[in-house]
Formats: structure tokens, sequence, C-alpha cells
């Protein structure tokens, strides 16, 4: 799960920053030269060199007054006052990380009269207001297959960072992340509250093989920082209590999403961390070494990975890495492992960097033997928080060469996750999917939306009368009833209330929020 992203991470600096407690001397761009490029061209150097180009049409001219252009300005070392501030570093542990990555300059990167280009190229290409996007297709209030059920536990108000179905014991888990009071809750098939474990930090992944529970928490904070208190600790469950051991791995950096796999073929199970971080991050992949020890080894030395899968994709024997990267040059990026945990990078899709994109998926939705891509963007908790057209779920399908072509698209306003699966057993495959920032004003009912697959990549949209009773930010799918079919389990986050929210959901959602509903599948 990742809650409130940062808008993007614009530009690689190699500039040193002064050693703490020097003194900092008055910036000035004066002495740099000015060149003759124009402020498209010199935005095109300066931002799309690390990222897709965003033109200026695509926000409102206030947001890139006030929000976009200031930091897109502090990464080129050019601050509204005599000196770097020291707020845009964060606490004071948070700035060591941000300090030793060299995000903002001590000094500027470019001549003053050609950031002003740059500011002048943007606020007058913009337009004044951008009309938020009209829905086309109407969403019935109606699911044919699933009943709404809520469990009497609840911790109100939510703060659910995670959720997951156990169908070997017949129930679920999630967990409830206030601060200095994380829990971890198991309920039981008849959605009573079983056993609960209290955690100084924040789980956001829990899995399960054979022989062990394995829990990643993120640590005390939850939104964005650059902190490394994140851990993978086992869980042992005995006949009358619930325990933790102590972590197997720590030290990772605001981790919110893990892939388990044996990626050297030593026949032991390795683990991928999505080490989102904020400013600065990482995706690391942490070889098991045995008796429960491990070691990292650094696949991208960037923040944003938000999602990891682990699959060996050419048939070679050896486990291959997809992972979603957000966080400025978002995309689809494939690890090829060249045998025994060796990877050779490669991007295989590309996304502006307003995308905030959220999760993707491997599935074969055209049934011609290859995987396609099913992505989902809508993380609107960034410095641009008006409802994005582009927004939403798309399936891009593979031609067998990993080239991938968008086929499909479906628009949901602040889309967080979609989960594919033959929910309604016809033999093809349907999406469920959930918005933590939909359209509350003109359409609450699309924070949750089921699409039934009607044939050709075509899609009937609906959700249920309740849809609106919580704020989903964490969905699972799986066979909860064990009766053949698969169920949903949503959670609900209420910490960030709808933005100009005069549908009174705001309010409801503090005494009345479940932490999780059921969508219980009744096809069987």
């Amino acid at each position: 799960m990742q809650i409130m992203r940062g808008f993007g991470y614009y530009f690689f600096l190699l500039f040193l920053l002064f050693s703490c407690g020097q003194k900092k001397e008055k910036i000035s761009s004066d002495v740099l030269p000015i060149t003759d490029l124009t402020g498209r061209e010199l935005a095109e150097i300066h931002c799309a060199s690390c990222h897709n180009f965003v033109p200026p049409a695509v926000l409102p001219k206030a947001s890139w007054q006030f929000d976009v252009l200031p930091a897109m300005g502090n990464r080129l070392g050019i601050y509204n006052g005599k000196h770097q501030p020291d707020s845009i570093f964060g606490s004071p542990r948070n700035s060591l990380a941000v300090k030793k990555a060299n995000i903002f300059p001590e000094t500027p990167l470019l001549a003053k009269a050609d950031w002003m280009k740059i500011v002048a190229y943007y606020l007058e290409n913009s337009p004044v207001d951008i009309l938020p996007p009209h829905r086309n297709i109407t969403i019935k209030n109606s699911l044919k297959h699933f009943r709404y059920k809520e469990p009497l536990f609840a911790d109100k108000p939510p703060l659910t960072t995670m959720v997951k179905i156990l169908e070997n014991k017949k129930g679920l888990v999630f967990s409830d992340s206030k601060r200095n009071k994380n829990q971890l809750i198991f309920l039981n098939s008849d959605l009573e509250k079983e056993q609960s474990l209290s955690l100084k930090n924040a789980p956001i992944h829990y899995y399960e093989n054979e022989e062990t529970v394995y829990l990643t928490t993120a640590g005390r904070n939850i939104f964005p920082n650059d902190l490394s208190d994140g851990s993978v600790q086992n869980l042992v469950f005995n006949k009358n209590s619930l325990n933790i051991e102590p972590p197997i791995i720590s030290g990772l950096q605001r981790p919110v999403n893990m892939a388990f796999g044996d990626l050297n073929a030593d026949g032991k199970e390795d683990i991928v961390a999505c080490e989102y971080g904020d400013l600065t991050g990482k995706l690391v992949w942490y070889e098991n070494k045995g008796s429960s020890t491990y070691q990292a080894h650094l696949l991208k030395s960037v923040p944003g990975a938000i999602k990891a899968i682990i699959k060996d994709y050419n048939k070679d024997g050896f486990n291959d890495i997809f992972v979603l990267m957000a966080q400025g040059n978002e995309g689809v990026f494939y690890f090829e492992n060249t045998g025994k945990g060796d990877f050779k990078e490669k991007q295989l899709l590309s996304f502006s960097p307003l995308n905030g994109s959220q999760n993707i998926e491997l599935v074969d939705f055209n049934n011609d033997g290859y995987e396609d891509i099913v992505y989902v963007c809508g993380d609107n908790a960034d410095k641009t928080p008006i409802l994005k057209p582009y927004h939403g779920i798309y399936i891009f399908l593979n031609d067998g060469h990993l080239n991938f072509e968008q086929s499909f698209f479906y628009h949901q306003n602040g889309a967080y996750k979609a989960i594919s699966n033959d929910y309604d057993l016809d033999g093809d495959l349907d999406i469920a999917a959930i918005s933590f920032f939909p359209d509350y004003l003109n359409s609450p009912e699309e924070s949750f939306v089921y699409l039934e697959n009607i044939g050709d990549l075509n899609f009937e949209a609906s959700t249920f009368s309740d849809s609106s009773k919580g704020r989903w930010i964490v969905m699972d799918a799986g066979d909860l009833d064990t009766d053949g079919d698969i169920d949903l389990v949503l959670g609900s986050f209420v910490q960030f209330f709808a933005k100009g929210d005069t549908t009174g959901l705001s309010k409801r959602w503090l005494t009345e929020s479940p932490s999780v509903i059921i969508l219980e599948n009744t096809i069987k």
C-alpha cells in the first residue's frame, strides 16, 4: 500500500551539499551563462531527461505556479529565499538520507533567466481551469452475484493498511495502523475476531508459504518518508497465542510491496522488496542464505518501486522480475534473470509522472498464451489533486515478444487497485477495482467498480449500494468461504478526507466506516 506519494523524481543531481553545520551562503545564478534555448527546449532538457515530458496543457495555471514549478525549482537549486530551506528535507532523521543522496543542489544548475523562460513557458501555455472528466459509461448500482457483509468488529476510524484472505485458515487478516497503535487482526470464516497482535510498526504485507508466515512492516510512519525503519519478521502461531520473532531483514526504506520466489535456483525462497521511500528509495532482492539470513542485491537505486511480480517469463528455468515504478520515471520494468540471480533491465512501458501509478497484474486477457499487463493509475495525493481523465484501468496486450499495446481503458478517478479473475465462472476474466480518490461529488459509486467481461475486451460496470460507506485503499481476492468461487475483501482508510467534500461522507466515515467489508460471491 502506498499513501501520499510525492510529485515525482524530477532530476538526478550531482552537486555536493555543504556539510552539516556549515553556514549557508547566499545562492546566486547570475554567474551562470544564459542559453539561447526556448522555455520548451529548456523544460525538455531538465525534465524529460528523467521522465516523460509533461506539457503545460495537462494542469491548470495555478497548479504550475504555486505547486509544481516551485518543486521543480528546488530540484534545480532555485529557491524562493536567500538560501536552501531546511523544510524541504523533512525531519532531522529524514534529512540525513535526503542530503546524502544530493537531491537538492546548494547552488543553481541554470541561469535565473533560463529558469524564468521555463516558468513563462508553463504559465503562458497552461489553461486557467481544467474541466473535470465526464463519465460516459453508467455504473449500475447492483452486483449480480455478490453479497455485502460487514464484520461486527471495527477499529474506528479505520486506518486499514493491509488485508489478506487466508484460504487455508478459512478467514482473513488485516492491519490497522494508527500512530503508536498498530494492530494485526484475524477474523475467522464467520467474520468474528479470533485474535490480534499489537505491533510497534505498521504492517503492509502478509505472506505465507507451507512453512512460514512473513510479515513486512513499514515503520511507525506510513506516510512519505525516507527512513529505513521497515523490516520482515516471522509470525509464530501457538495454540493460545500469536508471537512475532526478531527481524530476519531490517533497514527497509519504507517498503510498500514484497514478492517471494527463488531467484538464483538454489531451492530457497528469496524476497524482492519495493522500498518505495519518498525522495529516495530502491528496489532490492534479498538472497536467502539459509538460517534466516539474507544478502541484499540492489536492482534499482531510485524511489517509487510499488509492485513486484516474480515469474519465469521466458521459460528458461530462472525466475524474472516485473516491477511497476512510480514517483517520477513511471513505468513497467522487466528484469530478465540471466542466471543465478543476475539481471538485465528493460523498460516495457513508460507513463507520465502525473499518472500516479499504483498496481500491475500479469494475466492473459485474449487467450493467446501470452500474459498481458493490467495497469492501474490514480494516486492523487500529490501536488496536482485534480480529477484526471487518464486515471483508471488499462489493459496492454502482449505480442509474445514483450511488446505491449494499449487495448482497453476504463476511466476510474483515483483508481488504486484492480484484481482480474473469472468471478462469474463463465470462462473469461472480469475485473474488480477500487478507488481511493473517486469523484465523490458527482460519482461516488466509482469507489468500487466491478467490470464484467462480455467479450472482446468489452465490459459492463456495476457497484454495490454501500460502495461509499468506507474509503477503500486495499483489496484482496480469494475463496474466503471455500465454496469454489472468488470473494473480495476491501479495507478502508479515512485519514484523508475528500477535498472540498460537500457530500457529508468525510464526517460519516469517522464514526461509521468499517475497517473491512466482504463482497461474498454467490455464484456457487
